[in-house]
């Protein structure tokens, strides 16, 4: 079970995950979703496609950019983390 939390609060618990270049990719109904908001921030991997990222509010406090997700993937070798979330290790608490 990898666990990710913030400030003590879980924001993603899944069996189910996926590695991708050291990052825990979480399906997205492992995902509490009711603390993260779509951020304007975008990103492109050369490989994945267009990254859309979350915020998250925690205890009426907002934590910029806390993860990321492809909603439409560009390769075959990234379509199993499409819609997935992964979240920034310096930003949450991941415990695997």
């Amino acid at each position: 079970m990898v666990r990710v939390s913030l400030d003590g609060q879980v924001l993603a618990e899944s069996k189910d995950t996926v590695v991708v270049e050291g990052n825990y990719y979480f399906p997205p109904s492992s995902v509490k979703k009711s603390v993260l908001s779509p951020s304007a921030t975008s990103t492109v991997c050369s490989w994945k496609g267009n990254a859309s990222y979350y915020d998250a509010m925690i205890n009426g406090k907002s934590h910029k950019d806390v993860a990321w997700y492809y909603p439409a993937t560009i390769s075959d070798r990234a379509k199993p983390i499409e819609n997935w979330v992964a979240f920034y290790r310096n930003k949450v608490e991941i415990t695997a």
